[in-house]
């Protein structure tokens, strides 16, 4: 019997920033190595940007282990599957990859906090599902998802921030 999906949602809360400064981060797809831990290149492979079907390749090059001096190269190519800049969101799988996701999908959408927007701050909530991956643990994966987004949310502010002081 096949083990059931893994489906998970990690959230950032950004207090410092309106939706329209982080959904520009976001929308840029082919960018994500400015903002994601670990990622050291992150590459158009085909398509238009902005638009679905676009494919990026991203890459990070890491220790195989901490008592290794052997390097390894984790990579996966990403196709946009839906963009919409007026809700701030858009979907996305993983086509091929040596990390072991299969049948992965994923949406990213960033929201008010407030329904009046009259405050800065948002949310970018980062939803998946995907097969089983081998070698890992669920609870593992949201965690490192929950990690990556956190780091993310801080980095934009840090951005921002160090952009508007005199």
């Amino acid at each position: 019997m096949a083990e059931a999906k893994w489906e998970g949602k990690a959230s950032v809360e950004i207090a410092g920033l309106a939706a329209e400064q982080v959904w520009p981060c976001l929308e840029d797809y082919c960018n994500l190595h400015k903002w994601f831990p670990y990622l050291d290149k992150c590459d158009q492979v085909e398509g238009v940007p902005g638009k679905p079907g676009l494919v990026r390749h991203v890459s990070s090059t890491a220790k195989a282990s901490p008592e290794s001096d052997e390097m390894i190269t984790r990579w996966a190519n990403e196709k946009l599957l839906m963009i919409d800049a007026n809700q701030k969101c858009f979907s996305y799988e993983v086509t091929d990859n040596n990390i072991g996701f299969n049948n992965y999908v994923a949406k990213i959408k960033v929201f008010p906090i407030n329904a009046d927007d009259q405050q800065k701050g948002c949310i970018v909530e980062w939803s998946f599902v995907t097969d089983p991956v081998p070698g890992w643990k669920f609870e593992n994966l949201l965690s490192n998802f929950n990690y990556c987004l956190q780091y993310m949310g801080k980095k934009m502010e840090q951005t921002f921030l160090s952009t508007m002081e005199p």
